[in-house]
């Protein structure tokens, strides 16, 4: 995936809060976080020319996708409400519903939208996932807590740029702002989940972001169990490694998550980008006929050895970069 960031071409890189008694599993594996409803948030700097100049920039990002099912018995598993080059993702359950990613800015309503097309009512939605602060990830959560009152689930590390509504190391970029969003509960590495009966666990990724995190679920079909991972991200992006980097340690968070990645063998690997994942090709095969379209245990294992000799790739480059400037 691409975006345009100032001239350059670069790899992508007030909300109610839910009282309801069925937050009492959500919030399981930890409390929400009360002192939350303390902080105040930053002023929604988003403006109208920058959502036109990624619009503009980044076509596939808004290009429609009918919401689908992705992998799951009916009612229940995972279904696809993102675009052809976003990937947002909406989980029901038996005590409301799960959304992970809010993609753009503007796609809240979009996102809202879909769900309506599949049957459900955005307003059951109780809990936000996030998988890292990147406005084309976190850009729509905003306005999907307005409508719910759902409670946002997210790291520590990335709870600043959330909260704040900017690029983590590019704070003051206003073309990478995006609507500030309250986080209700900080999620842990390995901490879990609960809604109804389904149980997602974190695994905290940091390098594409400082708080980066996949969700892993397992979902039934036809009386088969599956493992699904909803990888965070592991491309360089517009970050900075070196010279300043864009957080520091930085570039260790990037070889701990491919050293944590590598041990995961997930059955359904799916991603924000769903270039990542090739949801394009396993839709069709899906159309075609084939209900486990989507299953392939070998998928992510070879998306991340590509994805380590790309960041090793990009880090000797920006090294040099940086020693041709001394």
């Amino acid at each position: 995936m691409k975006m345009r960031l100032a001239g350059l071409t670069l790899l992508t890189f007030s909300a109610c809060t839910a009282t309801s008694d069925n937050l009492n599993s959500a919030a399981q594996g930890g409390d929400v976080e009360t002192a939350s409803a303390a902080r105040t948030l930053a002023e929604n700097k988003v403006s109208t020319d920058a959502l036109a100049k990624w619009r503009s920039g980044n076509p596939s990002w808004y290009a429609p996708v009918p919401p689908f099912q992705l992998i799951g018995d009916k009612g229940a598993g995972v279904y696809y409400v993102g675009t052809k080059s976003l990937g947002m993702f909406f989980i029901p359950t038996s005590q409301g519903h799960i959304v992970i990613d809010g993609g753009m800015p503007d796609q809240g309503t979009m996102v809202a939208d879909a769900i309506v097309q599949l049957g459900y009512d955005p307003k059951d939605i109780k809990i936000l996932l996030n998988s890292h602060a990147h406005l084309d990830h976190s850009g729509g959560l905003a306005a999907l807590k307005a409508m719910s009152g759902a409670q946002l689930v997210a790291s520590e590390g990335d709870r600043s740029a959330l909260e704040g509504g900017f690029y983590l190391g590019s704070e003051e970029d206003v073309y990478l702002f995006a609507p500030p969003v309250k986080v209700d509960r900080i999620i842990d590495d390995r901490e879990t989940v609960t809604l109804g009966d389904v149980t997602l666990t974190a695994h905290l990724h940091p390098g594409h972001t400082r708080g980066c995190t996949s969700w892993m679920m397992t979902a039934e079909q036809s009386g088969q169990s599956y493992e699904l991972l909803f990888f965070c991200s592991a491309t360089v992006a517009a970050n900075r490694l070196i010279d300043p980097p864009q957080y520091e340690n930085i570039v260790d968070d990037y070889r701990l998550t491919f050293a944590k990645a590598r041990k995961l063998k997930p059955d359904v690997f799916l991603a924000n980008h769903p270039g990542f994942f090739g949801l394009s090709k396993k839709r069709q095969m899906q159309k075609a006929g084939n209900p486990l379209a989507f299953v392939d245990d070998q998928h992510f294992g070879r998306f991340i050895v590509r994805s380590e000799q790309a960041f090793e790739a990009a880090l000797a480059k920006q090294t040099a970069a940086a020693q041709s400037r001394r």
